[in-house]
């Protein structure tokens, strides 16, 4: 974790900042890694023609993801997190195994839209999360 991602992680923990007030800032730490990436190949010597057309971060992706958690059919959390904030804070989710985990993953990167993971035993326990 780079020290200005991990400083703002810590000022939204500590509520100093709200996760919607973080959003923006993770976006824009996330972008400039994403064009420090593209530099160091593009002066590695690729051409590039794979690179920057659409690449992930369009205005149709999702940008919050609501994760919803139930207890005996009854919702206990209900929480709308920014994606960049979401990702950090996926692997804290109760109930989810590392292959949900990883799925989640994979449908936020391909930029899906709408639930994504609705898991329920038979008590009505669950989690359910769903990109906006």
């Amino acid at each position: 974790m780079t020290d200005p991602l991990k400083r703002v992680l810590e000022l939204v923990a500590t509520g100093r900042l709200t996760a919607e007030e973080a959003a923006p800032i993770l976006d824009a730490l996330e972008a400039k890694a994403a064009q420090g990436t593209q530099r160091d190949a593009a002066a590695s010597g690729s051409d590039g023609e794979a690179q920057g057309q659409g690449g992930g971060q369009g205005a149709g992706n999702a940008r919050f993801a609501r994760v919803e958690v139930r207890e005996g059919g009854r919702r206990i959390v209900d929480l709308r997190v920014p994606i960049s904030l979401g990702r950090f804070a996926l692997s804290r989710v109760p109930g989810l195994s590392s292959q949900q985990i990883a799925d989640v993953e994979e449908a936020v990167t391909s930029g899906a839209h709408g639930p994504i993971l609705d898991v329920q035993d038979a008590d009505g326990d669950g989690v359910r999360i769903v990109l906006e």
